[in-house]
């Protein structure tokens, strides 16, 4: 008789509910089997031979569809982005400015780009607005997942690029028999950010196969951000009467040094809205008893839009009888008033004339986005040995967006409005219709990604040791990816106010050869071994590894470890993206810019190479016998990438400048005297990161009082952050999101057989604020204030009415919790990424089965 150990039964509980800070239901027992029956074997992120259970040396987090439901989640990066193991700043429902509607995951903070996004097991194609680098998360719908499994350490070796920090792999609702209806609402409790998803899905049986098909369709309301009362007004120098060199008319008519802002926080939003509507399906038919087909389709079309103050006009405007303008070019006249206030030409002939065209609207960005995946394959069995199992599959993935903005202006026409009609544009008044005729157009671009993906693999055993069998995995893939990106055409020619692009198009394939073994070095110590090649049209190849050990030291307790190395390849953004403009929240350290919000010139490099990494983690799973359904696990994790694409930090780079620094003049393309015209931030190879830290999850699942508890506890410390010689550890700011020491997750949940009640607690430690600030001789010195921590309370009820219905209502941020202000924050003083900004929320849903 073979038997199970506790050991085993702890890992299956571990693993399924490890780092997460959901409640899984997890079936902890286990059930005695003969040696000679047969034990069906599974596939387990993080490796591709099939095993015949859940203990490998990886930390892996598992979310389940009923915990999804319980918190009320309508979106996969809102379930993501709750988890402990996130930091930095994903964008999402709450990024207002530069995200065109995308969903993206940041595991460990190391970027979007570094963490692998599958769809049961294979790549999903990247998608947004065109180019794109990640996965836009809103392509697929919650409606669909049966569970999500996060799988915390580098898998390079098995995946191939992506996969530096990790990767999230999402498994679909398949083998369904019958119908189900879901409904779920939510608002807050002011009565705004209204949201809600209606999903369907039908599933049937036949003899020899299953087919399932659904839909869901979600919508999402805006929240403005002047709505919420702790928001700090906006004080923006682009004013709706305008200002000449920095000067604004009185009522007596002189020319003064504005004192008055702009407050954009009328105009903008917290929550951004959209709408989607997503079409699924899953289909597996036995050809033969061992041979098997295999399908899954999925189409989502998310309409989404943002919404900004209106367009702040920068221009410089040439001055009539200066030496520097000659007598054929268009020009203003400075009258004897603007001289006497002090408005002169710089040392170009020029004068900067600086407006909010309110007159022509907010700036309204709008989606229309259509993302396509088709996959299939053929799986079978061949007699050999103990047997083995192949497959063959194809996956294409397709995303096309065309995209707008609303009441942008045109600066070349502005400028030659300006020129023809001084005395209006210099009045104060309103503008007359046919001037923001004129002048304003609404900006429109497409874009889109395609992917093709070839693989064959084959797994089984390989022979016998004493300990058990050597398991295996070997497999080729080829893989296409290409993308472009076509601005507007006024954008592309330099002549919009927003910042001048140039369009993107680009591919590039790769050939992938991997293998995979697992060896029983004992019956308590187990290897596995990944190694991986991949060759690249564009930089040439690339190698990978990954080791791990796993070590039953007791029934109680394993040690596990696991030493990989890792890298991801330039995107076609990066390599084929040209120069792209982006304004950034920056500190002026020469005090020459009227606003926080620069314009840099983002440069990309045909050249580049891919980066390359090395993680490691070690840790343990324990499992006290003498506490029935408790269990823990520990693990430290450490992950260090060289030649890192990335920008520089701009913000070090001015200060650097700011200070002598030639070099960093240089890099940055600024004069020093702080002339930050041609402001530029370059992709390159030069960067790094190194982040360590540790994972603690407590597990204990027990009966008292005639109840049932889980109680789940999720903790990672921050040991460090550091990227490109500066040290993020313990820091927010607006520009790179939050790395708290300290994130920790708890939840407890009690019920019997028709109900459930969950209280949950989200944690998010202070943070040191660091901002540039001015001493009494008006010279910049760095200074620090702290982002308060922050403690989110919800409460959910799960009510069982019969076998067909099933009732969810719930609370978020019950204690309506504000958020930590953040000098140097992306929107209303704070960063709505790390932080609730919507307040108090209430949701309900009802699933109905047949």
């Amino acid at each position: 008789m073979k038997k199970y150990s506790k050991l085993a039964i702890a890992i299956n509980v571990c693993i399924a509910t490890s780092a997460s800070s959901l409640l899984v239901n997890v079936n902890a027992s286990a059930q005695t089997k003969e040696s000679a029956d047969p034990v069906e074997r599974i596939a387990v992120t993080g490796s591709r031979i099939q095993r015949k259970d859940m203990e490998t040396a990886s930390p892996i987090t598992v979310i389940n569809a009923a915990s999804i439901r319980a918190e009320g989640f309508t979106s996969v990066d809102e379930l993501l982005q709750a988890q402990t193991s996130m930091a930095g700043a994903a964008v999402g429902s709450s990024t207002n400015n530069g995200a065109d509607g995308v969903a993206q995951v940041d595991l460990r903070g190391m970027g979007s780009q570094r963490t692998l996004v599958l769809l049961n097991g294979r790549r999903i194609v990247n998608s947004g607005s065109g180019a794109d680098s990640s996965v836009d998360l809103n392509s697929i719908p919650v409606a669909m997942i049966a569970r999500v499994e996060i799988l915390k350490d580098g898998a390079s070796a098995v995946y191939g690029s992506d996969a530096i920090a990790g990767v999230v792999n999402i498994i679909t609702k398949k083998d369904f028999d019958g119908f189900q209806l879901d409904v779920q609402a939510g608002a807050t409790d002011k009565s705004d950010g209204e949201n809600g998803e209606i999903s369907g899905l039908y599933g049937f049986n036949t003899e020899t196969g299953n087919y399932t098909l659904g839909g869901a369709y979600s919508r999402r309301e805006g929240v403005v951000q002047s709505d919420r009362e702790w928001t700090d007004p906006g004080n923006s120098s682009f004013i709706p009467t305008g200002s000449l060199g920095g000067k604004v008319q009185n009522d007596q008519g002189e020319w003064v040094a504005r004192d008055t802002g702009y407050d954009y926080t009328q105009d903008s939003w917290y929550q951004t809205p959209n709408e989607r509507f997503s079409i699924f399906a899953n289909m597996t038919e036995e050809l033969s008893n061992n041979l098997t087909i295999t399908s899954d389709f999925l189409y989502t079309k998310r309409k989404s839009s943002q919404q900004l103050a209106p367009q702040p006009a920068n221009v410089m405007l040439n001055v009539c009888n200066d030496p520097n303008i000659t007598a054929d070019e268009s020009c203003i006249s400075l009258d004897q008033s603007m001289l006497d206030g002090g408005i002169a030409a710089d040392d170009t002939g020029r004068v900067n004339y600086r407006r909010r065209i309110t007159d022509a609207g907010p700036r309204i960005y709008s989606q229309d986005t259509d993302t396509y995946r088709l996959s299939a394959g053929l799986a079978g069995s061949l007699d050999i040995n103990t047997g083995m199992d192949w497959d063959v599959s194809y996956t294409y993935g397709n995303n096309k967006a065309n995209t707008s903005v609303a009441n942008s202006i045109n600066s070349t026409n502005m400028k030659q409005s300006i020129y023809d009609n001084q005395d209006q544009w210099f009045s104060g008044d309103p503008l007359t219709s046919a001037i923001i005729d004129d002048i304003s157009y609404t900006e429109k671009a497409d874009g889109g990604n395609e992917q093709h993906v070839i693989s064959a693999g084959l797994n089984g055993e390989l022979f016998e040791l004493d300990a058990g069998a050597v398991g295996f995995a070997i497999g080729t893939e080829y893989r296409y990816e290409s993308g472009y990106y076509n601005p507007d055409a006024v954008i592309v020619a330099g002549d919009g106010t927003a910042a001048q692009q140039d369009p993107t198009d680009g591919s590039y394939n790769v050939i992938s050869v991997f293998q995979e073994v697992s060896i029983p070095f004992s019956d308590k110590l187990i290897g596995e071994f990944a190694l991986r090649y991949d060759d690249y049209s564009t930089f040439g190849s690339a190698a990978t590894w990954k080791v791990g050990f796993t070590y039953e030291a007791t029934d109680d307790l394993m040690l596990r470890t696991v030493a990989a190395t890792g890298f991801r390849a330039p995107s076609v953004s990066e390599l084929y993206g040209g120069n792209t403009g982006s304004y950034d929240y920056l500190t002026d350290p020469w005090g020459n810019a009227q606003d926080p919000q620069i314009l840099v010139n983002y440069t990309s490099d045909e050249n580049l190479k891919p980066e390359k990494s090395e993680s490691y983690t070690a840790g343990l799973v324990y499992s006290p016998s003498a506490i029935d359904g408790m269990s823990l696990t520990l693990d430290w994790w450490s992950f260090k990438v060289t030649d890192a694409i990335s920008r520089l930090d701009a913000q070090a780079g001015l200060n650097s400048c700011q200070s002598g620094d030639v070099a960093a003049c240089e890099t940055f393309n600024i004069t020093p005297d702080g002339n930050l015209d041609n402001l530029t931030n370059p992709l390159t190879n030069v960067g790094y990161q190194n982040t360590s830290g540790i994972d603690f999850n407590l597990s204990y699942n027990f009966e008292a009082i005639g109840l049932d508890w889980k109680i789940n506890n999720d903790t990672t410390y921050l040991l460090n952050f550091e990227q490109d010689d500066e040290d993020y550890t313990g820091t927010i700011d607006g520009n790179f999101g939050a790395y708290a020491k300290v994130r920790n997750n708890f939840s407890v949940q009690a019920g019997q057989e028709d109900w459930s009640l969950m209280y949950f607690n989200r944690y998010i430690g202070a943070m040191d604020d660091n901002y540039t600030d001015y001493d009494t001789n008006d010279q910049p010195y760095l200074a620090t204030t702290t982002a308060d921590s922050v403690l989110y309370h919800n409460i959910s009820g799960t009510y069982h009415f019969s076998d067909a219905i099933d009732l969810n209502v719930g609370i978020k941020n019950f204690t309506d919790e504000l958020p930590s202000s953040v000098t140097n924050g992306s929107a209303g003083g704070t960063v709505p990424e790390v932080y609730d900004t919507i307040g108090r929320q209430y949701y309900m849903g009802v699933s109905i089965k047949m």
